[in-house]
């Protein structure tokens, strides 16, 4: 929630020195040495804690005006900051999408055919909204399985705020189409909404419309529909309560970056062996540098409070990672830590070995120590990771570290005449959330009662973390949903409720009284351990879900977001209305009609 902040100093030799509230600081230093025409070696950017970004902190933003304006008084710091009301159009706001789907269903519900035409409000310039665009075109099928597909994704250029990134990276706007397509689909054919979606969706062994075939390591999205179903309630043959409904929708997003985007990372110990390791993946909430402190306190057996993670990068010191977008942290970075581990383990074993007179494949580390299980031997950490020194004086050895990355394996291009590729993105994950809503016909709002979200993440790593992640997603998707808009002059584009008193978000008052989360523990095969990515994935379905429940509630539905009680309100007026001219129409002698 912190707004976009940025210091920057030019000394006297040219070298640019920024601070700046940020999720990416090595693209930063890469897109200000463009800008200027640097060299990146003349270009150090830090990066603080930082209170949030959710995408707003991706790419560049207030840095470039902050660095034009230190060259003009070189040696002296200048400090960018804009305030709550400019946050609203002078930095990155979500993009618009209009959605337009059409879906071909056989008579058993399985879909044939789908044609799903996004096009994107980019705003002002393409930025980094550009790739949001490509993202929606390379998931246009979200979690379902079209046997033929026509897809197009289109970013337009408009005189409104410049559009962005934004937790779930279009894709809870286009989950936001084709959910609710779905459940109209499966009314028309007279299906029951969760058999129709087990029917479609992707697994093992099927296509998603790029043309990846998926394996059994990809996600299980089948159990999370079921089992936010079984949870919720939503037995098709359940007693409905007037204005109270249930509903449901899936998720799926995989990570739209580079096929070159690496994440890397420096472990090295202090001299009582506490071991230190260097990132530069931002954590401003999500939980990285305690789960880095866990796979390596994992991969090497010691306390994990005997692990140190040091954030706060700096492009001069840190070692390089492409940038904390795509929920790739854990799975990047992790797999960078569970490498160093590795090499860190063989070090220290090749010279407990020749310390202890023995094979080094005979050593393991247990416990904060290297031991030689067989005679029962052992030598503490603190005793080699400095080198070791015999009784006569002599060493072996020398200080142990690690310099480690991981790079995605195997991804390839998309065929730029069929649009198909074996592996264009490196993981997916899938989920599904259900939600029962109550609604007040007299004032049209809807409240949201009971929300119950499962997803396939691969390997829980840590409990605590992940249900806080949800949780946080689920309210962040209704606010999403129900109230947040950004309200902007047709004319010209200015925003008309740039404040926290106009532009609403969720309080403790919206909070659900019921928040059922569950996980499916499908291992990821490449990732750490199992895990995969889920930071941006638990809003991504929810606002669709409160769509459908709606519409179970009492039959309207709400194509525009945010479903705010004036829209639910005026639908159910035209309903009303509707009814009163058709039942005024029936009584009507025939031959009046006539």
């Amino acid at each position: 929630m912190e707004p976009h902040v940025s210091v920057a100093r030019v000394d006297l030799a040219g070298k640019v020195e920024v601070h700046t509230s940020a999720q990416s600081p090595f693209t930063v230093r890469h897109l200000l040495s463009a800008c200027f025409g640097l060299s990146h070696g003349d270009v150090r950017v830090h990066v603080p804690y930082v209170g949030g970004g959710f995408g707003g902190k991706a790419g560049i933003n207030l840095e470039p005006i902050a660095v034009a304006l230190a060259m003009r008084c070189r040696g002296r710091w200048v400090r960018l900051m804009v305030d709550r009301h400019e946050e609203f159009f002078a930095t990155v706001v979500r993009q618009g999408l209009t959605a337009t789907l059409v879906t071909g269903v056989d008579r058993s519900g399985k879909v044939q055919a789908q044609k799903m035409h996004y096009l994107w409000n980019c705003g002002a310039y393409g930025g980094y909204g550009v790739n949001i665009v490509r993202s929606a075109g390379y998931t246009c099928g979200g979690a379902y399985e079209f046997p033929n597909v026509e897809g197009d994704s289109i970013g337009v250029y408009t005189n409104r705020p410049v559009g962005s990134a934004y937790r779930g990276f279009g894709m809870q706007e286009i989950h936001w189409a084709l959910e609710q397509q779905m459940d109209k689909v499966a009314l028309e054919i007279g299906m029951d909404p969760v058999a129709f979606r087990l029917l479609n969706a992707l697994g093992a062994g099927k296509s998603t419309v790029t043309g990846q075939v998926l394996d059994e390591h990809a996600g299980r999205v089948d159990l999370c529909i079921r089992r936010v179903a079984d949870e919720i309630g939503m037995d098709p043959g359940r007693q409905k309560t007037p204005y109270r409904g249930k509903g449901i929708a899936c998720a799926v997003k995989a990570p739209a970056m580079p096929n070159d985007a690496a994440s890397s990372v420096v472990m090295k110990f202090a001299e009582d062996a506490t071991l230190e390791i260097l990132i530069a993946g931002i954590d401003y909430g999500q939980g990285l540098m305690t789960v880095v402190a866990q796979f390596a306190a994992e991969a090497l057996d010691i306390p994990v409070e005997t692990v140190r993670v040091r954030g706060c990068p700096d492009t001069d010191l840190s070692p390089y990672d492409w940038q904390t977008v795509a929920s790739r942290q854990t799975w990047a970075t992790g797999n960078a830590v569970l490498r160093g581990a590795e090499e860190i383990r063989r070090k220290l074993c090749d010279t407990a070995g020749e310390a202890l007179g023995v094979p080094p494949s005979e050593l393991a580390l247990r416990g904060g120590a290297v031991v030689h299980e067989a005679s029962g031997r052992s030598l503490p950490l603190a005793r080699l990771v400095m080198g070791y020194q015999f009784p006569d004086g002599h060493a072996i050895g020398g200080p142990v570290a690690a310099a480690t990355s991981y790079l995605p394996e195997g991804l390839l291009f998309l065929d730029p005449e069929t649009s198909q590729s074996a592996k264009p993105v490196a993981k997916w994950t899938f989920g599904a959330q259900a939600v029962e809503v109550s609604v007040d016909p007299e004032t049209g709002q809807v409240t949201v009662e009971k929300v119950a979200a499962c997803y396939d993440v691969g390997r829980v790593v840590n409990p605590g973390l992940i249900k806080g992640q949800t949780y946080g997603g689920i309210v962040q998707g209704i606010g999403t949903g129900t109230m947040e808009e950004l309200v902007l002059d047709t004319k010209t584009g200015r925003a008309l409720n740039a404040s926290l008193m106009d532009y609403k978000i969720p309080s403790t008052e919206d909070v659900p009284a019921v928040m059922s989360v569950d996980f499916v523990e499908t291992p990821q095969k490449d990732g750490p351990m199992g895990a995969r990515g889920i930071g941006e994935h638990t809003m991504i379905p929810t606002p669709a879900a409160i769509a459908n429940a709606l519409f179970d509630a009492c039959g309207i539905r709400i194509s525009e977001m945010p479903i705010t009680a004036e829209k639910v309100w005026r639908a159910l007026r035209e309903k009303e209305n509707a009814a009163k001219g058709a039942n005024a129409e029936a009584a009507v002698p025939s031959s009046v009609t006539a």
